[in-house]
């Protein structure tokens, strides 16, 4: 039997099985909290279980959730952007001219825009492009890994995500992945596209589900490391 609410602006997925003990997992890739317990045990000490543990939930969840640099760049020349784990020189020039970006191979990423182009259009420009990096490699990793699981990704997307780095609709076999991950090593990514294409095989976090990671992509771990550090 499964059910689910909210605390704190925190959703719990709880599921009551045969058990003797209660067992709260925090799941920060996913943004997800877990909770197994006793079928009778009683709604009301479900909540304060989980309420005494509120710290350590948000706690788990800040420290490996999706960040962002707490120093938001301008976006003007000088200024560092992470591209695929690495910072990028930022130079913007104003011409009357369509506005784009181009990255050139001396490190540099070139922010060609309007005269009196705000800090808003240059972050949409940029993300924009953030987008189109993403949608060139993700095809290329979904081709490799679909005949390694012997599975079919029917569609994927991108879109900024608060509290996830990637979604999977079982279903409709479509995936989605955070906007935010074409600023992270390319090996994150990796991971991301693994880890949401496992789900087509296991819909759970289950034993099944990292017994599936561990054989598809070893270093898993140490990719997530890599994402959240």
């Amino acid at each position: 039997m499964k059910q689910s609410f909210t605390i704190s602006g925190i959703t719990i997925d709880v599921t009551r099985k045969n058990v003797k003990n209660l067992n709260l997992r925090v799941y920060p890739t996913e943004g997800k909290v877990t909770l197994s317990c006793p079928r009778m045990l009683s709604y009301k000490k479900i909540i304060q279980f989980t309420t005494d543990r509120l710290p350590w939930i948000k706690k788990h969840l800040q420290k490996a959730g999706v960040k962002k640099d707490v120093r938001e760049p301008n976006f003007e020349s000088g200024d560092e952007i992470p591209v695929w784990g690495k910072p990028r020189e930022l130079q913007v020039e104003e011409a009357e001219r369509p506005r784009r970006v181009l990255a050139n191979g001396a490190g540099t990423i070139r922010l060609n825009i309007r005269p009196g182009n705000d800090r808003v259009v240059r972050e949409k420009l940029l993300d924009e492009w953030y987008r189109e990096e993403l949608k060139r490699e993700i095809p290329l990793l979904i081709k490799k890994w679909e005949p390694e699981m012997n599975v079919s990704v029917s569609e994927f997307g991108v879109k900024k995500m608060k509290t996830r780095w990637g979604t999977c609709n079982i279903r409709d076999r479509r995936i989605w992945i955070n906007l935010e991950l074409a600023k992270k090593n390319s090996d994150c990514l990796e991971f991301i596209v693994v880890h949401e294409m496992v789900h087509l095989l296991e819909r759970l976090h289950s034993k099944r589900f990292y017994r599936l990671m561990d054989q598809f992509l070893p270093d898993w771990k140490e990719r997530e490391k890599l994402l959240t550090s």
